[in-house]
């Protein structure tokens, strides 16, 4: 059963593995992947992510048991943060853990594509011009609909 956490603090990548792991040896592949903030122009100061608590882990876990039904995980963790977060800190964690690896690549894009495009954080970008927030790309939707 996937792991899911909605959470302000930081996360420990390693910690995470390590947890999810749990000794286990039935494994062959452990792909993760960490989303920082990300500021390309250099002009962001901050962004911060709002979400209705409850309602946003229900869809994560949701999610994550579908990623579960598509491919044969062993383990499946997703960690995506909320508040005020700066440029360089991390976002979103996600691992799975599979006896093959294409499963594990497979259901991590997947979980990614499900989170930069319909995952419910509203996300407001502040910059020395002012504040507005951010609509998911059309590059980001055409990436989900490739799991259709």
């Amino acid at each position: 059963m996937a792991q899911i956490s909605v959470q302000a603090g930081d996360f420990n990548i390693s910690d995470e593995i390590d947890a999810l792991k749990g000794g286990r040896t039935d494994m062959g592949a452990i792909v993760t992947f960490t989303g920082t903030v990300r500021d390309v122009t250099g002009e962001l100061n901050a962004m911060t992510l709002e979400h209705y608590p409850g309602m946003t882990e229900a869809e994560l876990a949701r999610v994550a048991e579908e990623a579960e039904a598509r491919w044969p995980l062993v383990g499946c963790r997703v960690i995506h943060r909320y508040g005020r977060l700066e440029p360089g800190d991390n976002i979103v964690l996600v691992i799975t853990m599979s006896a093959h690896r294409h499963a594990a690549f497979d259901a991590a894009n997947f979980l990614m594509d499900f989170l930069k495009s319909r995952a419910p954080f509203w996300k407001n970008e502040e910059t020395g011009a002012g504040s507005g927030w951010v609509d998911a790309r059309e590059s980001d939707h055409a990436a989900l609909k490739r799991w259709d």
